[in-house]
């Protein structure tokens, strides 16, 4: 297994669901990524109530500075999607770090699988220990392309 990088310094992750900033969540998802873009606020709020969320906030302002949401039945499989970095604290290491934080969560789970997919960020989730699908012709969707 990877070692979890730990977190930058002023930063620290949360799975409590009452500090998340469910605005802010929606305002980058739907305005500033490629697979929520337009999302609407009501189906985030829906995702956000039927998910472990993980929220990472400046240690001092309590400011939430990027998010990640997994599906899991806790049992046998996860997904990790929504990962998102706030602009102003990206290349810090943040997004990193929380994704090492979500690795540690669901390890107690002994999870068969951890999937999740990626247009761009290959690399910090390679850190993590995350490697291609040995077999995605094996795999098949419902729904939008």
């Amino acid at each position: 297994m990877t070692a979890a990088p730990g977190f930058p310094d002023g930063y620290e992750v949360s799975t409590d669901p009452a500090r998340l900033d469910p605005a802010r969540v929606h305002r980058w998802l739907s305005t500033d990524s490629y697979w929520a873009e337009g999302r609407p606020r009501d189906r985030q709020d829906r995702a956000i109530a039927a998910s472990l969320n993980f929220g990472v906030y400046d240690s001092v302002s309590g400011t939430q500075v990027a998010y990640a949401r997994v599906v899991t039945d806790q049992a046998t499989f996860a997904w990790l999607c929504d990962v998102y970095v706030d602009r102003s604290v990206r290349g810090k290491g943040v997004g990193t770090a929380m994704v090492a934080a979500v690795r540690e969560h669901l390890e107690p789970y002994g999870l068969t699988r951890v999937a999740l997919a990626t247009n761009d960020a290959h690399g910090v989730y390679e850190k993590i220990g995350f490697t291609p699908l040995p077999r995605p012709e094996n795999w098949m969707v419902l729904g939008r392309p």
